[in-house]
């Protein structure tokens, strides 16, 4: 059976992730509270911001700047785009 959640984006029950995106408490509390679709929706916001910051995933400077991001994402008001961010034309 798969795991559900109460998902703290979409406000409904639905499809949780298959185990927690870190070894911490912070990955648990996602596990717990995020569907898989929103949490791609964090990949994609994440990538985005990875490009439009041209940020170096693998310094702490970084990292924590994503994990406040996604904090504010899922539990906050919800992550700010940049000021000059523009979406790809479809």
């Amino acid at each position: 059976m798969a795991h559900t959640v109460f998902c703290v984006r979409y406000k409904k029950e639905m499809e949780g992730l298959d185990e927690p995106p870190f070894d911490s408490e912070f990955g648990q509390k996602i596990y717990k509270n995020v569907s898989k679709a929103a949490w791609s929706e964090w990949v994609d916001r994440q990538k985005m911001l990875l490009n439009e910051y041209r940020l170096q995933p693998w310094t702490p400077q970084a990292q924590q700047f994503l994990v406040e991001q996604m904090d504010m994402f899922f539990f906050g008001e919800g992550s700010a785009l940049p000021q000059e961010y523009v979406p790809p034309s479809q």
